[in-house]
């Protein structure tokens, strides 16, 4: 992993979060200075999602009933994931995702929407806005390192994050890990 110092994120934006039973759908939206082609490789190839995502696959997720394991950082157990729709570049639904790219002319307009249990909505924002962070960088060519599950726990930031969306959402932040934050 690179020098992560230099790296905070910004404020919690860009997101909510649709309320059905215990398995809400977190909407997040992030324009990226990278064209909508560029995004879609860094969705669908499993070298650039090493480099960002907080999950790998082994296999490429850009072609309707493609099946991949995908494996979740700090979940062992692989999940045997399809790809349901794949409009490239625009497109993208496997699992409990869906991702959107809107060409902004010089920049894309990413959408996702992921299902995830209610209880750990904030930390799952708050994971993913670092996680796009990352993604952004990366694209430019200025990465970062990938920074997800404990990794991404360790930054005083991330728990900044973590209650700043759990306001936004109108929810409780789950109680901290044992991790002690870094500065």
């Amino acid at each position: 992993m690179t020098d992560l110092e230099p790296y905070t994120p910004g404020p919690a934006s860009g997101a909510q979060v649709r309320k059905e039973g215990d398995k809400w759908t977190l909407i997040l939206v992030r324009e990226l200075r990278h064209s909508p082609e560029k995004v879609w490789q860094a969705l669908t190839d499993p070298a650039q999602l090493r480099e960002w995502a907080p999950f790998v696959v082994d296999g490429s997720l850009d072609a309707v009933g493609a099946t991949v394991k995908l494996t979740w950082v700090g979940n062992p157990t692989p999940i045997d994931t399809r790809v349901t729709r794949a409009e490239v570049p625009n497109i993208l639904e496997y699992g409990d995702s869906r991702w959107e790219l809107e060409d902004l002319g010089g920049g894309t307009c990413l959408t996702l929407w992921h299902k995830i249990d209610r209880r750990f909505i904030a930390w799952g924002a708050a994971g993913w806005h670092i996680s796009f962070d990352v993604l952004d960088r990366l694209l430019a060519g200025k990465p970062i390192g990938r920074i997800v599950g404990a990794d991404a726990m360790k930054f005083a930031a991330w728990q900044r994050l973590v209650v700043e969306y759990a306001r936004q959402f109108g929810v409780e932040p789950p109680n901290w890990s044992p991790y002690t934050p870094k500065r």
